[in-house]
């Protein structure tokens, strides 16, 4: 079985296929190119490298979120219309839950955080029971200074606001504070792919016509027209 993921929650966008043992192939680009500008492109060039057509992919995962509002959007509407093309089942990935997926079996917490802006970030907590990986916080906006109070213990950071906010969380967390690295702190396509594989094969997968990204907070133009329709 073969499952086609896709991830555009940041800047850097990837596109995987993944089999029952292995990555076939990911394509990771961290440019100045717009998502909807390379996406598709990308996604036919994974299928023509390996020489797998899309009738012969089983299925597609999606990273939902949280994360850039508009990648998400571009994203989840790319999986929807190749599912509604194809007729093949979806499967709907937190971005935050791949980025602990990162961090394989260690016994500490693990703090998956990406960048909110407005001195916040979005967070959630995991946490492993032997290779069972539990989400011990939902996902979240927060400011450091709070999730430094959810929080007790030796705590492996990743996710791109670990790096943004590396001294803050040194200083808030002291020794405590473990960081992943660089191959760790970006959500991947291909594990979005992999934890995809997982859900479709238990008949896990997302309702394609109501799939929606998970913003946590609202999208900015759409607070500043509810104003804008208020003040009138």
């Amino acid at each position: 079985m073969y499952i086609l993921g896709i991830e555009t929650s940041t800047k850097t966008g990837s596109v995987a296929i993944v089999c029952e043992k292995s990555i076939v192939a990911q394509y990771s680009l961290n440019i100045e190119v717009t998502h909807s500008e390379r996406l598709m492109a990308t996604v036919d060039r994974v299928l023509s490298d390996t020489g797998i057509p899309i009738s012969r992919i089983n299925g597609f995962a999606v990273a939902i979120g949280p994360g850039s509002f508009t990648g998400l959007r571009i994203g989840v509407s790319t999986v929807k219309g190749l599912a509604l093309a194809t007729g093949k089942p979806v499967a709907a990935v937190p971005t935050l839950k791949a980025l602990a997926w990162n961090v394989p079996y260690t016994a500490y917490t693990i703090c998956t955080i990406l960048d909110a802006r407005k001195n916040e970030v979005y967070a959630a907590l995991y946490q492993y029971d032997r290779t069972d990986l539990a989400q011990k916080m939902p996902e979240t906006v927060i400011s450091l200074a709070k999730l430094s109070g959810q929080i007790s213990g030796m705590t492996v950071f990743t996710g791109e606001a670990s790096l943004v906010y590396h001294d803050t969380l040194e200083k808030l967390f002291g020794a405590r504070a473990l960081f992943a690295p660089l191959t760790a702190v970006l959500p991947s396509a291909a594990a979005i792919a992999e934890i995809g594989y997982g859900m479709i094969s238990h008949g896990r997968h997302a309702d394609t016509d109501s799939l929606t990204p998970l913003y946590i907070r609202r999208p900015e133009a759409e607070v500043a027209w509810e104003k804008k329709m208020q003040s009138r």
